[in-house]
């Protein structure tokens, strides 16, 4: 008994020695010592099978502490490092600036870390993951110093955990003020046969004057697109009835022109970007449209007389004594940006969504400013050409004449604009029956510059002209087009239950393109024959901000119009489509999907 006594006390003993030598070891030699401390976030509220999310690391090193940084600059110290559980993937690292130190056991500065900082990373969900919470596991791997020694490694570990949801459901940011902190670029799903190399990818390996040369050409390149088309004969209008004096000032009045449709334009861009509403959305606001339209009828009316279009002496005098025409030239074009909006195509939407990623409001800016500066270059030279018009010899009772066709251009571009106000069962007539009355007041009415033979032929050929358009736009004709299927979440979740491949179209009425695909492309009769497969569902997004539209442009993550989204019979979206696209290449693609 008294042997059992004495090996428990012995037992006790060793027990309470190692005890404090344990914790004496670790306080006078570091094992074990954590000095960093934190906390991980996620960028979105859930993530689908295939796509990517950001993780983020807020870490607070302990006072008189610092660690490694990601390269230390000395071979033998170990450099921090972040990683995450399986089957997560990162596929790129975001880590602060360090500080250079100097220390008394290295020869070099030492590259740390110190304080509270942030660590980024971008991360890969596997398209085989299952729906559901998964538990990311976040670790930061680290090596702790003060000036005088080096702990043993160590980690902190976090765990996120992970929303996994189907391709339908949404998807929403969170932790924007802390990723707006961390550079780490697009991080949207991409789609499996979507290029992951678009102008987000161009951007973020670029530096900001290399950018904003993108997207200047960008600017240009969308001079190319139909949605542009209208802006050319009504800058036409304007200029060939409000300017005059020399080529200077012709050029002067352009430049202000284009600026007001960059400071339009660059201002909606970032706002857009930022709260998440689709690009151009404004000219589905009552209020806008009926405020561009009275532009352009208060434009119109002064090439007929009615009055001068001038801003009041007052407002002149208090810009320093600036002409009116200057002031003219900038206020459409701040309204010509409000029409140029919606002018999107995949360049704009790549350019947008990588915007919203980095939640940068100045870059934003600069971003959109740059790409309306390039779609309004060419703009210059139209002002200077069309209003030069007003600058030939022998200037007479002619240029009465030339102002009122110019006023008709205007009066056109108010309807055209007017178009979403009225009843769809009215709009295919409006620009038509304007036209044809158009041309019967040019031929019958108008007189003036009759005398001058030139004019009056070129009058008369412009007049048959318009005869004809209007004519060929009601003319009636059988067009076969795809059998579309007004959009509900009953009718394309029972497609997806039934497996059907499926095509959604997101249109506007304010939509150009939109238009042009619907008058080449789906009724093409390749395009019909091959879309017979498929469940095709249209979406009308004219009233855009509308509760019902807004939801569903959350729950497809719509950007813009047009948009097409194609479904394979698994449910799974392969292909987005921005802007137009030809029959033959949607033909193309149609046939891919199996």
């Amino acid at each position: 008994m008294n042997k059992i006594i004495k090996i428990n006390a012995v037992a006790i003993f060793t027990l309470l020695f190692l005890f404090v030598f344990n914790s004496h070891s670790e306080a006078q030699f570091g094992f074990g010592k954590k000095v960093v401390s934190g906390q991980a976030f996620a960028s979105l509220n859930a993530v689908q099978p295939g796509g990517q999310i950001k993780i983020a690391l807020k870490l607070k090193v302990e006072d008189g502490w610092h660690i490694n940084s990601v390269k230390p600059n000395e071979k033998d110290l170990i450099a921090s490092k972040i990683s995450v559980s399986e089957p997560f993937e990162i596929v790129k690292t975001k880590f602060p600036e360090a500080k250079d130190i100097k220390f008394s056991f290295s020869e070099i500065p030492v590259s740390v870390y110190e304080g509270e900082f942030l660590v980024g990373a971008l991360v890969n969900v596997p398209d085989s993951i299952s729906l559901g919470t998964h538990n990311l596991k976040v670790t930061f791997s680290y090596q702790a110093c003060n000036n005088a020694s080096c702990l043993p490694p160590n980690d902190f570990t976090a765990e996120v955990p992970l929303k996994i949801v189907g391709n339908n459901e949404t998807v929403n940011e969170i932790n924007s003020e802390i990723f707006s902190q961390i550079d780490l670029g697009y991080t949207a799903k991409v789609s499996a046969e979507e290029d992951n190399s678009g102008i987000g990818g161009m951007l973020a390996s670029s530096g900001i004057l290399l950018s904003i040369l993108l997207v200047y050409l960008g600017g240009l390149a969308l001079n190319l697109t139909p949605c542009i088309y209208p802006l050319i004969p009504i800058t036409i209008g304007y200029f060939g009835g409000q300017s005059e004096g020399n080529t200077k000032r012709l050029a002067f009045l352009g430049v202000l022109y284009v600026l007001g449709i960059a400071l339009t334009y660059s201002i909606v861009g970032v706002v857009t970007a930022m709260s998440g509403a689709v690009f151009g959305a404004l000219l589905q606001n009552t209020y806008v449209i009926i405020f561009i339209v009275i532009v352009f009828i208060v434009l119109a009316l002064s090439q007929f007389n009615v009055y001068e279009f001038k801003f009041p002496d007052s407002w002149v005098m208090k810009a320093g004594g600036a002409r009116g025409g200057a002031f003219g030239a900038f206020f459409m074009g701040l309204t010509m940006g409000i029409v140029a909006a919606p002018c999107i195509g995949p360049f704009v939407i790549g350019l947008l969504t990588y915007v919203a990623s980095k939640g940068d409001v100045l870059y934003g800016f600069l971003m959109f400013f740059f790409l309306a500066i390039g779609l309004g270059t060419p703009y210059i030279f139209l002002a200077i050409f069309s209003g030069k018009i007003k600058s030939l010899p022998r200037a007479g009772e002619w240029m009465q004449g030339v102002e009122h066709i110019f006023g008709l251009i205007l009066f056109g571009a108010a309807i055209y604009f007017a178009q979403p106000l009225f009843p769809k069962e009215i709009t295919h007539y409006l620009l038509p029956v304007f036209l044809i009355l158009s041309a019967i007041y040019l031929i019958f009415i108008d007189k003036k510059g009759n005398n001058v033979k030139v004019f009056y032929w070129i009058k008369i050929t412009f007049a048959v002209l318009l005869l004809a358009i209007s004519t060929y736009a009601l003319w009636p004709t059988e067009k076969q087009e795809m059998s579309w299927q007004k959009y509900s979440d009953a009718k394309y979740e029972a497609s997806l239950n039934l497996h059907h491949k499926i095509v959604i179209d997101f249109y506007a009425d304010w939509c150009i393109p939109c238009k042009e695909l619907d008058a080449s492309t789906f009724t093409d009769s390749k395009v019909i024959e091959i879309a017979k497969d498929f469940d095709a569902y249209k979406v009308d997004m004219t009233k855009t901000m509308s509760d019902e539209t807004t939801r569903i442009r959350k729950k497809f993550d719509i950007k813009g119009m047009p948009t097409i989204l194609i479904f394979n019979s698994e449910g799974k979206e392969v292909k987005r489509l921005t802007g137009f696209v030809s029959p033959e290449e949607f033909a193309k693609i149609l046939e891919k999907i199996k």
